[in-house]
């Protein structure tokens, strides 16, 4: 369930729409984002200011979520993955975008709520084979 909600979340925050990813998110003063455009901001209101920022500047997007790692415990979960596809970053033209996702949820009343993102622009994988 949450991570369907992550999913759908994220695409319309791709599409220019922040508020359901906001609503993902724990409102404690210890929620933390390590953006790929790179804020990192600690605290409720800054992050709310800046998923406005960032959700402005996306539009006609058309991403997907992979979740490469998914565990939950009982107080704490985490996901590692991928959201990849194409989208308008300040009205340009659409175009390829990889970002690399870890997000950890705290259990609160009964739903996973964020409280940490760390995302950040792939790079090319240099390793041997590659």
């Amino acid at each position: 369930m949450t991570l369907q909600r992550q999913r759908m979340a994220n695409d319309v925050m791709y599409s220019g729409d922040p508020e359901p990813f906001m609503a993902m998110w724990s409102r404690s003063d210890d929620v933390s984002l390590f953006g790929a455009f790179g804020p990192c901001k600690t605290g409720w209101p800054a992050l709310t200011e800046t998923f406005r920022w960032v959700g402005g500047r996306f539009s006609n997007g058309a991403m997907r979520t992979e979740f490469e790692v998914v565990h939950a415990g009982t107080e704490l979960a985490y996901t590692v993955g991928y959201e990849r596809g194409e989208l308008s970053v300040d009205g340009g033209p659409v175009g390829p975008v990889a970002i690399r996702v870890t997000q950890m949820y705290r259990a609160e009343e009964g739903q996973w709520r964020l409280i940490h993102r760390h995302g950040d622009f792939a790079p090319v994988d240099e390793s041997p084979g590659r």
